[in-house]
C-alpha cells in the first residue's frame, strides 16, 4: 500500500462514501484543494464502452464556457503562407518539413499539435512519437483543419480534446481551484453534455458508470451523474 500523508488522510476523512450532488461535490473538492498552488480540477468518467472496438471509441472535443485556467502551447504543421498565418493567429510553434524533423528528433515543447490536411501524410510518419502522448492530429478532434486561425483561437480559449482510454475512462481537466463553484459546474455540465452527445454507436447497456471529480493534490469525490444530467444549463 502506498504511504498516505497526514494531510491527505485528513482531507479524505471529510469525504463520505456516497455520490454527492454536483455543486456540493465541486464545493467539497475546492475546500480540499489547499496546496500552495492553484490546483487543477479534473473529472474522471467511467463509461460502459470497450474502446478496443471501433464503434465503442470516444474521441471528441469540448468547449468549456470558462476555459481551463491553463495556457497551452500550440504547434502547427502547415505549408507556405499558412505557416505565417498560424504564427499570426497565435501559434507558439509553426513550420513545415523543418518542424516535422524537429518532432521526429524528440522536440515536443507543445501541448497540442494542429496540422493542415495536405501535411498529414508527413505527420502520419510521426505516429510513434505523437501517438503515445495523445498528440496525433485528428479531424474529429478539430486538429486537422484548413481554418488554422479559428482552431487556434478555440483551443487557446479553452477548447479541449479528450478520449476514452483503453479501459473506457475519460480524464478531463475542467478548471482551477480558484474558479467560482458555479463556473466549475458550468464547465462540468458542458463536458457531460458533450459525452452524451457523442455516445458511440456501439455502446450497449448503461453508458455512464461513475463520475468522480478531484483536484491535483486532493482526494476524489463521487458525483451523482444523473443529477448532473438533469441540470438545465442557463442560456
Amino acid at each position: 500500500m502506498p504511504n498516505v500523508s497526514k494531510r491527505f488522510s485528513s482531507l479524505q476523512a471529510k469525504v463520505a462514501e456516497r455520490a454527492y450532488e454536483p455543486l456540493e461535490a465541486i464545493e467539497l473538492v475546492k475546500a480540499n484543494a489547499n496546496a500552495k498552488f492553484d490546483e487543477t480540477i479534473e473529472a474522471h468518467v467511467r463509461l460502459g464502452i470497450d474502446p478496443k472496438y471501433t464503434d465503442q471509441q470516444l474521441r471528441t472535443t469540448v468547449a468549456l464556457p470558462h476555459g481551463t485556467g491553463q495556457s497551452i502551447r500550440i504547434a502547427v504543421i502547415a505549408r507556405g503562407e499558412a505557416v505565417a498565418a498560424a504564427k499570426a493567429a497565435g501559434a507558439d510553434l509553426a513550420g513545415d518539413d523543418d518542424l516535422v524533423d524537429q518532432i521526429a528528433g524528440g522536440a515536443m515543447d507543445f501541448d497540442l499539435l494542429i496540422a493542415t490536411p495536405d501535411m498529414m501524410p508527413k505527420v502520419a510518419k510521426l505516429g510513434r512519437v505523437l501517438g503515445p502522448r495523445g498528440l496525433m492530429p485528428n479531424p474529429k478532434a478539430g486538429t486537422v483543419t484548413t481554418d488554422l486561425a479559428g482552431a487556434i483561437a478555440e483551443f487557446k480559449a479553452g477548447k479541449l480534446e479528450f478520449r476514452a482510454d483503453r479501459t473506457g475512462i475519460v480524464h478531463v481537466r475542467f478548471g482551477k481551484a480558484s474558479f467560482e463553484p458555479t463556473k466549475l459546474l458550468e464547465n462540468l455540465k458542458a463536458l457531460q453534455e458533450t459525452i452524451d452527445r457523442n455516445k458511440p454507436s456501439g455502446a450497449k447497456g448503461r453508458y455512464w458508470r461513475s463520475l468522480y471529480v478531484t483536484s491535483t493534490m486532493g482526494p476524489s469525490v463521487q458525483v451523482d451523474f444523473s443529477a448532473l444530467q438533469d441540470l438545465k444549463q442557463e442560456g
